[in-house]
């Protein structure tokens, strides 16, 4: 699941939506809204984005933090490291091969780790 699709089963569950219902109303199939949830389709475009937007009535910094954890949600990616040094490579690939093995725990810090690095430049 991707952080978006997370987001978008919390507001279904608060509002008590179904996914049938929800799918109706933006004007998507239930199967590819199932889809966006479990991180199984690409990142949802702007105009669908604002549709769910408006669906759950979201306004202001809620509406901000939706569209950015739209924005980083995309399941499949591709790093490219040509020009970068070969340490960037090696953390790139290294991550890319024990992704499935990290617990949550180390997954926070290692997102702690990076927001204090891009905090300090």
């Amino acid at each position: 699941m991707t952080p978006f699709g997370a987001r978008m089963r919390k507001l279904r569950s608060e509002k008590g939506v179904t996914q049938r219902d929800m799918a109706k109303s933006i004007g998507v199939s239930s199967a590819y809204l199932s889809a966006l949830e479990h991180g199984k389709r690409g990142r949802p475009s702007w105009y669908l984005i604002q549709r769910i937007i408006n669906y759950f009535n979201v306004i202001w910094d809620d509406a901000d933090q939706i569209i950015a954890l739209a924005h980083m949600s995309h399941p499949r990616i591709t790093i490219d490291t040509s020009g970068l040094s070969p340490k960037a490579t090696a953390l790139a690939n290294q991550l890319a091969d024990q992704i499935a093995e990290l617990r949550e725990e180390q997954l926070d810090q290692l997102l702690k780790s990076l927001a204090d690095a891009r905090r300090k430049y």
